[in-house]
C-alpha cells in the first residue's frame, strides 16, 4: 500500500487503527477532527477499496483494522 496517494483524512483514519480493531464511534474519538463525523463511512468505504483496511463484525459490533 502507497501512503503517498492516501488523503490527510484517509492517513489519519490509517494511523489510529494500525495498533488494534477499533469501531466507527472509537475511530471518531480518537482522530478527534469533528469535521470528519459526517465523511468518516466515506473514507473507511475508499480505504477498504484500497486494500488499506479491512472490516469485520464481532458481537455485532463492527470493527476495522489497517491491514
Amino acid at each position: 500500500m502507497n501512503n503517498n496517494k492516501l488523503t490527510a483524512q484517509q492517513l489519519s483514519v490509517l494511523n489510529v487503527i494500525k495498533e488494534e480493531p477499533l469501531t466507527s464511534f472509537q475511530i471518531l474519538n480518537k482522530v478527534e477532527n469533528i469535521s470528519m463525523i459526517l465523511s468518516l463511512y466515506t473514507i473507511i468505504d475508499q480505504l477498504k477499496s484500497k486494500g488499506a483496511i479491512e472490516s469485520y463484525t464481532k458481537e455485532n459490533v463492527k470493527y476495522h483494522i489497517a491491514c
